[in-house]
């Protein structure tokens, strides 16, 4: 199928590994010209190495910046002014007994999973509404939804961004912008890989037996019983990027797995 996403410009932040990585391969891989963003200049030029390698006639740049912070997006925006896609992918997550969280640590959260969305929507939000086209994605989780015990201080910020995804939507009424969320289960990003090996590692056991275990104890609820691909998750995200997506706005779409028992 074609998504019709040749001359769109697309900015993924927090792109050089796991969800954000996959996501700006998809969309080069479909033609539209990706920037690809992270902290360090080796992470970037590595990740843009990687997707040209599987897609050498890809149309990729990097912007090395601290989107967690003011100062960051500052810098990112003075550089890149305009542009047609916005992926809201930029988060951290730590599981920590609510008692033990400080408030530094709730307000660093805040401002790297929520703040840095809502930086980078309100500069792009209004030239997409000039120009009558756009698409602003927020990489929410179904943890949004069904607050982790051990990470109220992320499920917050997950359920942060649902509500502000959904008021940006309510401001493209008539035109040809949309604003939508994307709810991954439990995915075999980076961090999650990590914690399989050093977990198997630690009690001698298969990497399979601890992702069995993880669904039999943890996400019972899965009707995949398994983590879910970080192409799965990009396959959705990318659609939501194309025309061919335009009668979705608004909406909160979910690739978990089914670990979320809601008919909605």
């Amino acid at each position: 199928m074609d998504l019709k996403l040749q001359g769109k410009s697309a900015l993924v932040s927090g792109s050089t590994a796991g969800i954000g990585l996959a996501i700006a391969q998809a969309l080069a891989q479909e033609g539209a010209s990706v920037i690809v963003n992270g902290r360090s200049e080796q992470r970037v030029a590595q990740a843009i190495d990687q997707i040209k390698q599987s897609t050498p006639e890809a149309k990729i740049s990097g912007v090395v910046a601290d989107l967690g912070t003011k100062a960051g997006v500052e810098q990112l925006l003075g550089d890149i002014p305009q542009i047609d896609i916005l992926i809201n992918n930029l988060g951290i997550y730590e599981p920590k007994a609510f008692s033990d969280i400080t408030d530094e640590e709730w307000l660093n959260i805040f401002e790297v999973n929520v703040l840095s969305g809502i930086r980078l929507s309100r500069k792009y939000l209004q030239p997409m509404l000039e120009q009558d086209w756009g698409r602003i994605i927020f990489i929410s989780s179904e943890s949004g939804l069904q607050i982790p015990v051990e990470m109220i201080h992320y499920g917050m910020t997950k359920t942060a961004q649902l509500a502000i995804s959904r008021g940006l939507a309510e401001m493209t009424i008539g035109s040809g912008v949309t604003v939508n969320s994307v709810l991954p289960g439990p995915t075999r990003s980076e961090g999650v890989e990590d914690f399989i090996t050093n977990m198997a590692r630690e009690r001698s056991i298969s990497a399979a037996k601890v992702e069995a275990e993880f669904f039999q104890n943890v996400r019972p609820s899965s009707l995949i019983q398994r983590f879910a691909t970080n192409e799965e998750v990009a396959a959705m995200v990318v659609y939501l990027c194309s025309p061919l997506s335009s009668a979705t706005n608004g909406a909160a779409l979910r690739v978990d797995g089914g670990v979320v028992r809601a008919i909605v």
